[in-house]
This record gives structure tokens, C-alpha cells and sequence, in this order.
């Protein structure tokens, strides 16, 4: 089962960075090259304990629906998101905040396993782990973004 561990230094207070890392609203700003968009479930704000979303999103030239819930809830030291149904086998999305100093250290854990056996372990050698790498990369640098500047109140009303 691949997992990706990202470590991104953010210069804000950790609450800041916890709740953007939980808002609907900047995971679609987050996401614009997918279209990605939350059509069922919590659709905007922030998302807690026990809540589920559904996201739409075009992915490879095709639209999927992927939905998750968060299983795990720990303001503002951590929370965790894992696959209800989707195009992976599973996948869970651990997401750690560690103070610093008035600043953030965020913490992503990706574990996921991709479908259909030994296609889906070719698909991730050859470009999927790649690909997620990417995208949660871009969606850090996004939460950073907003974090380090006065935009997050844009995003957290």
C-alpha cells in the first residue's frame, strides 16, 4: 500500500491552519484544475467529526464522485479523512498540526490503495503516487497561502 508523507512549514497560528486544512470552501479553491466541486454531504464550511462530503472531480479526462468522512477529530492537533466510496480500493488521510513557535507544522499522511490488483500497483509505480503527490502538494502550498496572509479570513468567516 503506497503512503505519502508531506511536511509543510506554514507561518500562522496553528487554529488558522487547522481550519483551513478542514474547509470545503479552500479545498475547492484548491482544486480548480479538476473542477472539482462537493455535491453531496457538507458542501461548504468547515467539516467535523463524523461528517461526510462528496466531491465530483474530473480526474484522467473522466468525472468521478469520490466521498469521505472524517473518522477522527482532534481540534487543533489533528484529524483524519478516509474514502466511504470512490475510484480507489481505500484510502486514509491523516492530517497532523504541530505548533512551532506561533508557527504550524502540517503534516499529511496518505495511505491509499489503488484498485484492480496488480494493474492498480503498476499504475502507481508508473504515475499515480506521482500524480496524488502533486496534488496534495499544491493543495499545501494553497493552505500555506492563505494562511500566511490575511486571505484566510476570506475562507473562515
Amino acid at each position: 500500500m503506497p503512503i505519502i508523507e508531506l511536511k509543510t512549514e506554514i507561518k500562522a497560528d496553528i487554529n488558522i491552519v487547522f481550519d483551513l486544512a478542514r474547509s470545503i470552501d479552500l479545498h475547492k479553491i484548491s482544486t480548480q484544475q479538476t473542477n472539482e466541486e462537493a455535491i453531496a454531504g457538507k458542501t461548504s464550511g468547515l467539516i467535523g467529526l463524523n461528517e461526510a462530503v462528496t466531491w465530483r472531480a474530473k480526474q484522467f479526462g473522466i468525472y468521478q464522485n469520490l466521498t469521505t468522512k472524517i473518522t477522527a477529530f482532534n481540534k487543533p492537533k489533528s484529524f483524519t479523512d478516509e474514502m466511504v466510496n470512490g475510484a480507489f480500493k481505500s484510502f486514509k488521510h491523516e492530517h497532523l498540526f504541530i505548533n512551532k513557535n506561533r508557527n504550524t507544522l502540517m503534516i499529511d499522511v496518505f495511505c491509499y490503495e489503488s484498485p484492480f490488483g496488480v494493474l492498480g500497483k503498476f499504475a502507481d509505480k508508473l504515475f499515480l503516487k506521482n500524480y496524488m503527490t502533486k496534488l496534495l502538494n499544491e493543495r499545501n502550498l494553497i493552505i500555506r497561502e492563505f494562511a500566511e496572509s490575511k486571505k484566510w479570513k476570506e475562507v473562515l468567516k
